[in-house]
């Protein structure tokens, strides 16, 4: 990369970050154990703080990553072989693979028209063609920030007996995503809206459900390392419950975290001032269709589609360009039924979900990571219009 290029997404982090995990190193203690817990509780505090102000029991289970926490959720929803756990075809593969290890199946879900998030209808469609009872669970996903019409997909699941876990991987700090369904998971990973490097929490309001994630989090072992080893008159002893995973977040990066907690508005606005930039910029060109917002929108992605009624270039050919101009993108998401394993596993074909690929066809995400500069976004936004006005036709 050259260094006047612009990456497509950078974290934010300065010296407090780097403070944070060197008073970790010092403490002699870097697994799980104090910093953890409490940005675990920090965590919980934030969403019940203005503007937020989350009511009732909130438990919070930090983890080792976004996948980890739909894994534990699943399973302590009690999702096992032959369950069906419906989620949209456009997403990462995460949000699906995570049935697959419980043995249970994906079953895709289309999106809605002219955007990324499952469609109600289309969801209630798909549950309709299913044997009574196979469906358990239903995984929302929080498409680049703005939330699913959650009012929707609750009635639904009511009505069909299913449990919500909410793929909320996109979504913080959003008053709405994430804490609706019965299990909100959310991502740190080193692109999202706040980082750890790797890492995601878990929330719930279920006591229940958060003592099996809790217990399942750590080899299913009934005592954490933090209780066991911290006091050195603590007892040794210990008992394994339940064959359970290794899920727990480290101090180092929850360390991160908490700093990272501490700023999230701060960031946030700066994604939102790009985007606003963006949108300002690209309103009215008729060869570009800015991406869906709302009032709640966390603003992690910025996905802009392509018009192909009026580009006389492909959506792939764009991104060549754009990444020719020194200017990195992605692309948010191929859609999952195309992908091999799913394909030819539940016999999919791009017909069976034509939103979703209408939507993805033509989407590319632009770089609107905080700490850009006025310059990089001039320079975003003037590439993007002079390639379209190239080949508008």
């Amino acid at each position: 990369m050259a260094n006047d290029d612009i990456p497509f997404a950078k974290p934010f982090t300065g010296t407090e970050e780097e403070d944070a995990v060197i008073r970790v190193l010092r403490s002699g203690w870097l697994t799980t154990g104090i910093e953890a817990l409490n940005f675990e509780k920090e965590f919980a505090e934030f969403l019940k703080r203005p503007p937020l102000l989350k009511t009732g029991s909130l438990h919070c289970l930090a983890v080792n990553s976004a996948t980890s926490g739909l894994h534990l959720a699943l399973e302590a929803c009690g999702i096992g072989p032959g369950d069906a756990v419906l989620v949209p075809s456009c997403t990462f593969t995460a949000t699906a693979e995570v049935a697959r290890y419980l043995g249970a199946d994906p079953v895709f879900v289309d999106v809605s028209p002219g955007a990324f998030h499952i469609d109600p209808a289309a969801l209630e469609n798909t549950l309709l063609k299913l044997p009574s009872g196979k469906a358990r669970a239903v995984i929302p996903v929080h498409y680049g920030g703005l939330p699913c019409d959650m009012e929707a997909i609750m009635d639904i699941a009511r009505r069909y007996g299913l449990k919500v876990i909410e793929d909320a991987a996109h979504a913080f700090p959003s008053a709405i995503a994430g804490t609706t369904g019965d299990i909100g998971v959310f991502s740190f990973y080193a692109t999202k809206t706040i980082t750890t490097g790797e890492g995601g929490m878990i929330v719930c309001g279920d006591e229940a459900i958060a003592r099996r994630i809790a217990l399942m989090r750590i080899h299913g072992i009934d005592r954490t390392i933090w209780n066991r080893y911290s006091d050195a008159r603590a007892s040794w002893y210990y008992e394994v419950a339940e064959a359970g995973y290794k899920y727990n977040l480290p101090d180092l990066l929850a360390a991160i975290g908490r700093v990272q907690l501490a700023r999230a508005w701060e960031l946030l606005r700066m994604r939102e001032t790009i985007a606003a930039a963006y949108d300002s910029a690209f309103c009215g060109n008729e060869c570009l269709l800015l991406p869906p917002t709302g009032s709640d929108d966390a603003r992690h992605l910025y996905p802009l589609r392509l018009n192909p009624l009026h580009l006389r270039i492909s959506r792939d050919e764009f991104i060549q360009k754009l990444k020719e101009a020194g200017i990195g993108v992605s692309v948010h998401f191929i859609p999952l039924h195309t992908m091999p394993f799913y394909k030819n596993r539940y016999h999919l074909t791009e017909e069976d979900f034509p939103e979703t690929m209408k939507s993805c066809r033509q989407e590319i995400s632009l770089p609107i990571w905080p700490g850009m500069s006025n310059a990089q976004v001039d320079r975003v936004i003037e590439t993007v219009l002079s390639i379209s006005g190239n080949f508008t036709g």
